[in-house]
């Protein structure tokens, strides 16, 4: 009998042991597949014990005319350089040019009158993690009986700002009057990331992708919101993707205009080494092929060609920003040779650099502006620092995968091509994958209503088919 209790007490604690490990199994698995939550402290100094003030409180652009008159007085002093002859743009922006927007800038651009476009949607400010979060929130002007606007937060990146989104909104916030049907219509949350435009800078290191995601998964709960849709290219590709790791029962769908996948594989490898001769192989459709190929023109020279700066911001990105935060001429050079390349790298051959095909000079000049006034453009510069610098693919969320539906509007002149193949392996759920007819980096600004469009059948798919409820 004393045997038998004996094995009977010993078969309970083998039990007892697979049981707790299939439970913790079971749960690290599922916590293994989101991201943690970053509870940051971003203000200067220490954290107050006090309870941080949670209030929302109206926003407006605003400059004084000593700002203004600084501003004049710098871009009357400018020093240009000469180019060289028939250079166009492939050694960056050129001063042949760049003096005819500088002319421009001070001889026609209206500020003040860009102020009140500007402020034409309300903007506020919180106080989210020790720093003051700055957002434009436009509601719809009118919804049909029993109807309810969904909330979609639109992340920027760099060098744009929440400006970007001034075209899209009104598409999304009252469609019907654009043409695209009223079934589903949106309040759009468009926030300044922490140290761009007039977000506050973080005080302190280390605040990344992540930290962006929790600052704005917070904003978004502080406004109300328990489930909204997130979009984002750029910066707002990643930020909008850790959200959508953090908190996936929250976020019903992720819409993306840039996909880039930092975990590459042996099939990777392989697709590129192969893919042109063997597409179907590796799941490439025709369109991939001709982005994509030939490798070493599309893929690594293009990289090596337009990736000098985020080398420069990854590292030293205090250095350069001191000359750029003060000359307005530098500052503008630097960011508007990538509203040449990045919307059409074949503008490089342009005198102009094609600016002003896709954008007016009063589009990219409030744009610049905005750095120029708010003297962000060391901050926004430290983010790549803060999101490279521990070497690319070594973050826990480049390693999870996304599972929240997600659509991907593919851009032709994107820098870097990225196929459906590919992402697919860090986004499980995509939904909806197009091939879109024009455009470049810079969507919602180039593009708004193709960019909108597509969203809108990518939330119909969603709703209709109630994805989120299946993730």
């Amino acid at each position: 009998e004393f045997c038998s209790s004996l094995a009977g007490i010993m078969l309970l604690e083998v039990l007892l042991v697979l049981g707790t490990l299939l439970i913790y199994f079971f749960f690290s698995k599922k916590k293994e597949e989101t991201l943690p939550f970053k509870d940051g402290w971003w203000g200067r100094g220490q954290k107050p014990v006090t309870k941080e003030d949670s209030s929302i409180r109206p926003f407006k652009v605003e400059t004084t005319e000593e700002e203004l008159s600084d501003l004049f007085r710098r871009l009357d002093q400018a020093r240009f350089t000469e180019p060289l002859e028939n250079s166009c743009f492939h050694y960056g922006t050129n001063s042949v040019h760049l003096k005819k927007v500088v002319s421009y800038w001070k001889n026609q651009f209206n500020w003040k009158k860009q102020v009140e476009i500007l402020n034409k949607y309300p903007q506020f400010k919180t106080k989210i993690q020790g720093i003051d979060i700055h957002f434009v929130h436009v509601k719809p002007p009118r919804l049909r009986e029993g109807q309810a606007a969904k909330p979609l937060l639109m992340v920027h990146g760099w060098p744009g700002s929440f400006y970007e989104f001034y075209k899209i909104i009104p598409l999304l916030t009252d469609p019907a009057s654009h043409g695209l049907g009223d079934e589903h219509v949106f309040e759009v949350i468009c926030p300044s990331i922490p140290g761009y435009g007039f977000s506050e800078a973080p005080h302190k290191k280390d605040f990344n992708s992540v930290s962006a995601a929790s600052v704005f998964y917070e904003l978004m709960l502080r406004l109300g919101f328990n489930e909204f849709y997130t979009q984002g290219g750029d910066w707002g590709w990643l930020i909008c993707t850790n959200l959508a790791q953090i908190a996936p029962n929250h976020v019903k769908g992720l819409h993306l205009n840039m996909v880039s996948v930092s975990k590459l594989g042996l099939t990777h490898l392989l697709s590129i080494l192969l893919g042109w001769y063997f597409p179907g192989l590796f799941g490439f459709q025709e369109e991939d092929v001709r982005r994509m190929f030939p490798f070493l023109k599309k893929g690594l020279y293009r990289i090596l060609s337009e990736s000098g700066y985020a080398h420069i911001q990854a590292t030293k990105p205090d250095t350069v920003g001191c000359g750029l935060n003060d000359s307005p001429v530098g500052l503008a050079a630097y960011i508007l040779e990538k509203f040449s390349s990045w919307t059409d790298m074949e503008f490089q051959n342009l005198e102009d650099g094609g600016l002003e095909k896709k954008f007016s000079l009063d589009d990219l000049l409030t744009n610049v502006m905005i750095y120029w006034v708010s003297g962000c453009i060391v901050s926004s510069m430290r983010f790549y620092k803060e999101n490279l610098q521990k070497g690319i693919g070594t973050q826990k969320h480049e390693k999870l995968t996304v599972q929240v539906p997600t659509g991907i509007a593919s851009f032709p002149n994107e820098i870097l091509h990225t196929p459906q193949a590919w992402a697919k392996k860090k986004y499980t759920n995509i939904v909806s994958f197009h091939f879109m007819p024009r455009g470049g980096h810079f969507a919602a600004f180039e593009e708004p209503e193709l960019l909108a469009k597509d969203i809108l059948q990518f939330v119909d798919k969603v709703e209709k088919e109630q994805l989120w409820k299946k993730k």
